[in-house]
């Protein structure tokens, strides 16, 4: 196992999380999704003696990303954003490193695998190392990201949703929102309550029976 601590940090007033994804050996960290209160996430990592060396989304929607600039201009840093969502933040005047599907990223001496998860946006990105899993606006805690948004797709939601069912059942999942009754689960817990999920594991048939999706 590696040395990993993962910092959950609320944000905003739509119970956004912002995360640093932390390499305890060598204090360097990775900073999720700068959608609001950068400045509270960047004082919290100066007070414990972390340094962000990367700064990473897990989609473009304004609520993960709004403070990105400010985050940039106060650490400039690296950005890394799926290919298919880069034109957005580069319109952001921002520098960005465009990643896909089961790409690896070096945080300090981890190694973070990048998994693409398209349903909520069409570059939605999930981040895992170990058995953490920063899963932003794909899966939530009993619950998945909305489909009825421009760039959606309840059919690739349904894909992306089966494709992290296959992951161990140990793996922690960290979302983006705290919309559930807990921050963060087991995956093997949400396969038993959160009905997307488990209709997901069981075919398009239930899935799409579900209300919501």
């Amino acid at each position: 196992m590696q040395p990993v601590s993962i910092q959950q940090i609320p944000v905003g007033p739509m119970a956004n999380f912002s995360y640093l994804i932390v390499d305890k050996e060598t204090k360097k960290a990775a900073y999720i999704d700068p959608g609001w209160e950068a400045e509270k996430v960047i004082n919290f990592a100066t007070k414990e003696g972390i340094t962000i060396e990367k700064i990473l989304l897990t989609h473009t929607h304004f609520d993960h990303i709004q403070e990105l600039e400010q985050a940039y201009n106060r650490l400039k840093v690296p950005v890394y954003v799926h290919g298919i969502e880069a034109g957005v933040i580069e319109e952001m005047g921002v520098p960005v490193n465009a990643l896909a599907d089961n790409e690896k990223l070096k945080v300090g001496g981890l190694n973070l695998d990048c998994i693409h998860t398209p349903g909520h946006t069409p570059g939605a990105l999930c981040f895992k190392v170990d058995q953490h899993l920063i899963t932003g606006d794909t899966l939530f805690v009993d619950g998945c990201g909305r489909v009825d948004l421009p760039g959606s797709d309840p059919d690739l939601m349904f894909e992306s949703l089966k494709k992290l069912s296959l992951l161990p059942e140990e793996t922690i999942v960290y979302p983006g929102h705290d919309y559930g009754p807990t921050p963060t689960d087991t995956l093997g817990h949400q396969k038993k309550t959160n009905p997307y999920l488990s209709a997901s594991m069981q075919g398009k048939d239930v899935f799409f029976g579900r209300r919501g999706v």
